[in-house]
């Protein structure tokens, strides 16, 4: 019952920022409640269970739960694409899922070359549906603790990275602006070039990171 309100008045608070301008913290915080369901969602279809004690999901009708609900629309539309670009993360990268520094070390790796010619919103979904499929990989691998390590680690690459950026579009909801009034042969478009460029990523990282397995 205590988690149960805890896990209400966090999503409260989340979801109040999306009414003022949002801090640094707020939008990893925020990030990282969008990380928790978009891996949860990706979880529940690929039919593995896992404990997730702090997972909070964002309240139905909020805000935050309409930049979620979008963003696994379009993580839907980006992995349709190219189904098998985002299963399989860990055996694409070739790295062992039992140590901690090397998941986040592949997923920064990863993260950073997604974003190495600038930042869009096909990116920033890629960089979520990398996530989910690399925690999919982890919990049938008997890691679920790597869940909350891809999730911190997704937080951190945002504060670093992705934070300014975000500021400057008035925050996570900006996203929203993806699905409205957009003809979906555009949306596809910037979707088959993120998936494009995430493919040839991973040629580039599994090179990078072979001189450490």
């Amino acid at each position: 019952m205590e988690m149960l309100r805890r896990s209400s008045v966090f999503a409260a608070e989340v979801m109040e920022v999306f009414d003022r301008s949002p801090t640094d913290k707020e939008l990893v915080s925020q990030a990282k409640a969008l990380c928790r369901d978009y891996i949860n969602s990706r979880l529940v279809r690929a039919g593995v269970s896992w404990s997730k004690p702090e997972y909070n999901a964002p309240v139905p009708g909020g805000k935050l739960a309409e930049v979620s609900t979008i963003l696994l629309r379009l993580g839907d539309e980006l992995e349709y694409i190219r189904p098998n670009v985002y299963r399989n993360i860990a055996r694409q990268l070739n790295i062992s899922l039992h140590s901690e520094t090397v998941v986040t070390d592949a997923f920064l790796a990863v993260a950073a070359q997604i974003f190495t010619a600038g930042i869009t919103w096909g990116k920033v979904v890629s960089l979520y549906a990398v996530a989910a499929g690399l925690a999919v990989d982890c919990v049938r691998h008997a890691q679920p603790a790597m869940v909350h390590t891809i999730v911190d680690c997704l937080g951190e690459f945002v504060r670093k990275t992705l934070v300014t950026w975000l500021k400057r579009r008035g925050g996570w909801a900006d996203i929203t602006k993806c699905v409205v009034n957009t003809d979906p042969s555009l949306r596809s478009h910037w979707l088959v070039a993120a998936v494009c460029s995430f493919g040839h990523f991973l040629k580039a990282i599994f090179f990078v990171l072979l001189p450490e397995r």
